[in-house]
Order: C-alpha cells, then structure tokens, then sequence
C-alpha cells in the first residue's frame, strides 16, 4: 500500500473561518467555565474579538489568490470581499443581539434600553442572567458561512451549508414571548431547509455521476466537453439550484421567509437578513459564474423567469402586509430578485454590481431592523402597522432615520438603494438582459408603495392610544443603528470607492 498524503493547506487563507470555528468551540467551554452573571460580557466580548480578528486575517490576505485543501476551498477576490462584507455585518447583527439578552428560558429581553411607561419592567429583565449560547450558535453560523462563499467543491459548500444553517434553525426558536409563532417559524425552516438541503445533496450526486468530480472546475471541463449523459448535467444543476435558490429566497422557494422572519426575534431575523443572503448569493455566484458558465444559454432564461416571478411576489405581497416584520420580509423577497437580476448578467459587471448590493443592502436592513427593536411596549416588539400610527409626533427623530431607510429600500437617489438598483439593472442591461431590467423598474416602482405608506402612516397619522413608546436605546443598539445609516448614506452619495473595490475583487480562480 502506498503512503497517504494530505494534499497541502495553506492554513493563513484559512486563518479567518478558522478563527472563527475556533471561537464557537471556546465559547460552547465558557458556559460551562464562566459565571452566569457575567457570561453575556464575556460571551459577546469573545465574538467581537473573534470576528475583529478575522476580519484583519482577510484584509492581510487581500491580494492571496489560492485554492487550498485539495482544490476543496478557493480564496479568489469575491470570496475575500464576500467573507469581510460578511464579517462586518456580523459585527452590526451582533450588537443588535448583545443589546437583548436570552432568558434562561428563552426571551429576548432589553438590557441597556428602559421602555418608557415599564421601568420596573425593564429593571427586573435587565437582572435576569442570559441564556448566552445564543453567541457560539452565532459564532458557528459565521464560520459556515465563510466557509460557505470560499468552497470550491459541492461537497464542502454542502457541509458549510450545514454549519451554518442548523445554528440558524436554533437561534430561530429563541423568542420565548411569542414562544408559539417563534418555534412554529424555527420548525417550518428548519423541515423546509432540510428538504431543501436533500435536493442539494441529490444533484450533487448526480453531478458527480456527470462530471466523475465534485470540484467546481471539473465540472467546467466536463461541461465543455461532456462525456456523459447531457441529462445528469440539467438534472444535477436542476436540483443543486433549489437548494441555492431556497437559502437566497427566491421565489417559488421563498415561502419560509414571512413566517421565519416575524416569529424569529428581531436581532435574529437582522442577522439572517444581511449575513444569510450574502452567503447564499456568494454561493450563488460562485456555482453559476465557475462551474456552469459553459451552459449559461440554458439556465439563463429559466433563472430569469425566476427572478421577475420574485420580484413580483415580493412587491405585490408586500403590498398586503399589516406586519413590519413581513413587510420588510417580502421586500427581502423582492430584494433577492434584483440580485438574481445583476448575477443573471454574467459579466464582470454583473458580479461587481451584486457584491455591492448586498453590502449595501445588508447594512440598511440591519438599520431597519434595529429600529424596529426600539418601538416597544409592556409586551414586546410593536410590529403591527396600526401600532406605528403618529409615531413621528412622540419620536421625529425614530421616525426621520426610518423613513430615510424606507426610502432607501425604494430606490430613491442619494441613498444606497438607488446607487445598488442601478449597479446591477445597468449590468444586466450590457449583458443583454433588457427584459429584466423593465420587470426590475415596474417591480421597484410597485414596491415602494409599502414604503410610503408606513412613511405616511407615521408622519400624517394622529397618535392613539395604541402607539408605543419608544425605547431609548443603548449603546451597542445606537452603533448598530448608525453604523447602518452611515454605510447607507455614504454609499449612496460617493459609492464610487466601493464599486472600484468590487471591480477589483471580480476574478475568480478555478
């Protein structure tokens, strides 16, 4: 018998999901280690850390252009822009969850913030000890999804997918006052996923039966000059495709998304909203740009029914909704079509434009949702529409940051929406996607509707009885809101660094 040798690692492109890995398991030992009092300090001090110093490993590995373990990881420029806009959302959606605490029994509660109307209410949460596994799950779901955007074969994107997914159907559940909605929404995604996960699998093995490989670039070249069945090939990408298009939530595999996001508590859905859709959509791109590229006239117009059926479900949609959480769940929806309309470009252009959409897009989502963190009362989260009704009078300044994120969402120039809408419908129009460019402008002009209507809602509308106060925020809330305003206004005033960073970071390696 021969010698078994490892194929080499180089363990530095690695160092940040290692990093990160590493963090989850010391955390899952801190809460066996550290006292209850003073776990949720550490806890989210250790992430932070955690995360700060991956994000310094990608930075010093800018310029390294690899593929590692095997051909099993590729660190290319999309995988280390992807994997640092991921990290920085993280660090957003992480303050959003260090600022609410999890009860031992499973509620967010707030601990910095004092709802105006139930001091003694916020008084007694706030001494209640956490349930801080909510960081290591985190920390974990992190990892997968570095992981995630860098895998270069079927098998390690499918077992990132795992990593980061099976957190996710835990963090889910983790909303103890609304503990049936919460734990009906974690058990829909969790069965739907899990569906979802097997399709994947499935056409991962059928691709394999076509290809005699799961390497992304074996793939390429089998594709180029096919010796087996034409049949695996569709059928494979067929089936790998739902899997994909489930975790972007693209219509028709969108329909976990509405529930998940209101039942989910809110740092929770701010967290899978920005740093979910940029892994599935990295994946996305990397799957559809290196592997299939060669039959690009064959799923580009079957993909492209999908994107303007998405756009369209989550416009029109939106427009029924009497929930700011599943308002803001089918606009994810929609969302997720225009991106699928930059990535259906298949240019230089179309990859660059998608990266900075999910960048921009993840930190105005993250603000949204940290305000709608903040519009409490002695039972929760307000979430109903009517509830927000007159809330510019009690709170102009709340009122003023969200309708400056509405607007953004919408479209309107001078704010990151409309420098990102334009980035990916400008891509696809050169890439010869015209007709859906015009199904992306009617869908935008339809879904900014929802959007005005709230923004209405709160200026026009005379306060009730029912409008809550607001809380007032803490400190780590306040640097997750502003971080998110920040990126929205400067990226829609002057994009133009960014974009020339996504320019450069628009190669992949095979």
């Amino acid at each position: 018998m021969g010698e078994l040798k490892l194929p080499p690692i180089d363990y530095g492109a690695l160092s940040p999901m290692l990093i990160l890995f590493g963090v989850a398991c010391l955390g899952v030992l801190l809460e066996v280690i550290v006292p209850r009092r003073s776990r949720n300090a550490v806890q989210l001090s250790l992430v932070l850390l955690g995360i700060v110093a991956a994000l310094v490993e990608v930075i010093m590995h800018r310029d390294t252009r690899a593929v590692t373990v095997g051909g099993a990881v590729a660190v290319d420029g999309p995988t280390l822009f992807l994997q640092g806009a991921i990290l920085l959302l993280g660090v957003g959606a992480l303050l959003l969850i260090g600022e609410r605490t999890v009860e031992a029994g499973g509620a967010f509660v707030a601990q910095a913030a004092i709802v105006v109307g139930s001091e003694k209410d916020a008084r007694q949460a706030a001494g209640r000890p956490g349930a801080t596994e909510v960081y290591p799950l985190t920390s974990f779901a992190l990892g997968g999804m570095l992981l995630f955007v860098a895998a270069n074969d079927l098998l390690t994107m499918f077992v990132a997918l795992e990593v980061f997914s099976l957190p996710l159907y835990l963090l889910c559940a983790l909303a103890r006052r609304r503990r049936l909605l919460s734990q009906e929404a974690a058990l829909k995604y969790f069965l739907l996923g899990s569906y979802a996960s097997a399709f994947f699998l499935f056409g991962v093995a059928l691709l394999y039966g076509f290809a005699g490989s799961v390497q992304l670039s074996a793939i390429h070249q089998a594709v180029a000059s096919p010796q087996q069945s034409q049949t695996l090939l569709y059928a494979g990408l067929g089936l790998l495709a739902i899997g994909l298009l489930f975790k972007s939530a693209l219509a028709p595999f969108h329909v976990w998304t509405p529930d998940v996001y209101q039942g989910a508590p809110t740092p929770i859905t701010a967290f899978m909203a920005a740093c979910t859709k940029v892994a599935a959509f990295g994946a996305l791109l990397r799957v559809l740009y290196v592997a299939f590229e060669g039959v690009r006239w064959d799923f580009q117009p079957v993909l492209g029914v999908i994107a303007v059926l998405t756009m369209f479900v989550g416009a029109i949609l939106a427009v029924t909704q009497t929930d700011m959480k599943r308002l803001l769940a089918y606009s994810s929806i929609a969302n997720a079509g225009y991106l699928l309309v930059g990535v259906l470009a298949l240019n230089e252009d179309g990859l660059s434009g998608t990266m900075f959409y999910l960048v921009a897009y993840g930190f105005s989502v993250l603000a949204a949702f940290a305000i709608i963190s903040l519009v409490r009362d002695s039972d929760g989260e307000a979430t109903h529409l009517s509830r927000w009704a007159g809330i510019g009078r009690k709170s102009p300044l709340l009122a003023g940051v969200f309708t400056f994120i509405l607007l953004a969402f919408a479209g309107i120039p001078l704010t990151s929406g409309f420098s990102s809408k334009f980035a990916v419908f400008g891509a696809a129009w050169v890439g010869g996607q015209a007709w859906l460019v015009i199904f992306g402008v009617i869908t935008s002009m339809l879904l900014a509707f929802p959007y005005l209507r709230v923004v209405v809602l709160m200026w026009l509308s005379e306060p009730g009885e029912s409008t809550p106060s607001v809380s007032i925020p803490g400190f780590l809330t306040s640097a997750s809101l502003a971080l998110g305003v920040i990126v929205t206004v400067v990226l829609g005033v002057s994009p133009t660094q960014l974009i020339d960073l996504t320019r450069e970071a628009s190669q992949f390696v095979r």
